[in-house]
């Protein structure tokens, strides 16, 4: 009888675990208590439910049951999906969700859930600096560069080292580069209260009075200054496709352009340039000048001071940087050598529209005013909303912020005027997003991790300046979607939150040569499955951890082989910097004035 018994609880034993079919995906860093709070369940079966649990993760005693509502049915890999509110309840705590014998991951909710996230994806921005580089302790790049395109002879010299990375090559780009300037600095600008001060001006440890995103602010200010070096002298690139060389350390660069250890570095002259058989097709240099003028102008405003003298020398770089732009409208290219490899910018008058705008909060010369709004007036709505494809970079930045600063200035007829452009934009992805439970309207391109954190930050925008809050939960989503709310149940940013489910395998020689971790990093983000099979050079190395949650739809791999979704970028990290403080300010809740 013993025998019989003991066989049948070994049969049990040996059983093979039954794979799950159904999950719960939440935001992994948590919620704030007055926040949106949804989580996505998502199954493989074609199963309904009714009901949910939130459970307190100490006591094991349900706190919240909350209804369903109706499904939204297939998504990506899974045949039914639902959406699981519990924006009601707001007492802090630790909790998980459950939905029969599915339940979730622990959460918490406090108004502390996001505190020192934009300071933590400062670490990226850090490891990417060139010229001199803290997180290797040792210098890069330091001879660069000589000119090429310019009124100057080719291949003269010229002092532009400095600097941030693009992302795993490189490269250097003024106009991913004065787009990330201007994002940290407004973040400062917009919430000063929650950054530290513990690191250097060069990167390193140590706190120095100031705080840590304006000492990496400047950073980005002090080679922008290099790459506008007098008034009728304007850079747009350092480097180009030739980078792409394989895996190697910054400080161990081996890439040859011909000149020993210096980069060429291109002039913004509005026409098509390239060194090789590929040539960009550059209209103008209105769309690099433009970054470079308000990035100025906002540095300006912002160090007025904490450095004068410092400051005074943004101002009039912003000026004349503006004027170098009116001379030439158009959309300035990076350009190529080896390969297609660009950055295909088609539309540069939001660029202007920007400089414009802070252009008239330091003067309140109406002139500027006017100048903003018509050029506001030709690009409302971005164009990639609504859009599923787009060139690499074809509208960039991503995100309209010519109209946040301008409607800031302005009110009446004209501030309802900027604020119905962004309503348009949202409503275009909302009609998208609105069918599938984690509206998601925003497509899968690539950097479709960067396109979300632009869509997030201009509902945020919207909100704010309007008080219209009907797109709340659409910007939640899109929020929460970076960090754990996604068909993968993964964080897209390389070590947030420390003890969740975060890229461990990003696209970068740190990670492939000596396992250091990119931590803050913003990786490019899941892409069309159409897109990611035309890929050349993709290889799986460390075998697909998500295999389940691939679709034809949309396929994201945390594996350095996938240069196309795993790869982290320095744009994009600086973006989402600004939004993580618009979101640890929001709580508003014991935080103190910083630096």
């Amino acid at each position: 009888m013993k025998e019989i018994a003991l066989a049948f609880i070994l049969f049990f034993i040996l059983q093979p675990k039954q794979k799950p079919e159904s999950w719960i995906r939440i935001n992994l860093l948590g919620y704030q208590p007055q926040s949106s709070k949804t989580a996505i369940w998502c199954s493989k079966d074609e199963n309904s439910i009714i009901k949910f649990q939130l459970v307190d993760a100490t006591s094991s005693k349900v706190v919240f049951e909350g209804n369903a509502g109706n499904p939204f049915g297939s998504y990506g890999p899974f045949k039914q999906t639902y959406r699981l509110e519990f924006s009601s309840f707001k007492k802090p705590g630790n909790y998980y969700l459950q939905v029969g014998e599915t339940r979730s991951l622990n959460f918490p909710i406090n108004d502390h859930a996001y505190d020192g996230a934009a300071d933590f994806c400062l670490k990226y921005m850090r490891q990417q600096q060139s010229g001199y580089n803290p997180f290797l302790k040792d210098s890069c790049h330091t001879h660069d560069g000589y000119t090429m395109y310019g009124p100057m002879p080719d291949s003269t010299h010229i002092d532009v080292a400095g600097g941030w990375h693009d992302a795993t090559d490189y490269l250097q780009y003024v106009a991913t580069s004065a787009n990330a300037t201007y994002h940290l600095l407004a973040a400062y600008r917009d919430f000063p209260i929650v950054f530290e001060d513990k690191y250097q001006w060069n990167g390193l440890e140590g706190s120095n009075g100031r705080a840590d995103v304006l000492d990496e602010a400047k950073w980005g200010l002090d080679w922008l200054m290099k790459m506008h070096p007098r008034p009728d002298w304007m850079f747009n690139q350092l480097a180009d496709d030739r980078d792409h060389k394989g895996f190697r350390l910054p400080n161990k660069d081996s890439a040859d352009y011909g000149k020993g250890l210096e980069r060429p570095v291109y002039f913004c002259t509005g026409e098509p340039q390239g060194l090789g058989k590929y040539k960009n097709h550059a209209t103008g240099t209105a769309s690099t000048a433009g970054k470079f003028s308000s990035a100025f102008a906002l540095g300006y405003q912002t160090l007025a001071r904490l450095d004068p003298e410092y400051s005074i020398k943004c101002r009039d770089k912003a000026f004349s940087a503006y004027l170098f732009g009116l001379k030439k409208p158009g959309a300035c290219q990076t350009a190529s050598v080896v390969s297609p490899y660009i950055y295909a910018e088609d539309n540069w008058t939001d660029d202007m529209e920007l400089a414009a705008a802070k252009l008239y909060s330091l003067t309140r010369d109406t002139t500027f005013k006017y100048a903003a709004m018509r050029y506001s007036q030709m690009e409302k709505i971005t164009p990639w909303m609504g859009a599923d494809t787009a060139n690499h970079y074809q509208w960039y930045p991503f995100v309209n912020v010519g109209h946040y600063e301008l409607a800031k200035l302005v009110s009446g007829k004209e501030k309802s005027e900027l604020l119905s452009y962004y309503k348009q934009g949202i409503e275009k992805i909302w009609n998208k997003a609105k069918s599938n439970a984690f509206y998601r309207g925003v497509p899968f391109i690539w950097c479709s991790n960067n396109f979300t954190t632009s869509f997030a930050i201009q509902c945020y925008w919207y909100r704010h300046l309007s008080g219209d809050n009907s797109y709340l939960k659409l910007e939640q989503a899109n929020f929460d979607w970076l960090l754990g709310c996604n068909p993968w149940g993964t964080s897209m940013i390389v070590g947030l939150p420390e003890n969740g489910d975060y890229p461990d395998d990003p696209h970068s020689s740190l990670n492939v040569l000596y396992h250091y971790q990119t931590l803050g990093g913003l990786v490019d983000g899941p892409v069309y499955g159409k897109i990611f099979a035309k890929q050349l050079g993709v290889t799986i190395v460390h075998g697909d951890e998500y295999s389940d949650f691939q679709s034809d739809l949309v396929v994201y791999h945390d594996d350095y082989g996938d240069y196309v979704t795993n790869e982290p970028t320095m744009d994009g990290t600086a973006s989402l910097i600004y939004l993580l403080a618009a979101k640890q300010a929001e709580s508003g809740k014991d935080v103190k004035k910083k630096p």
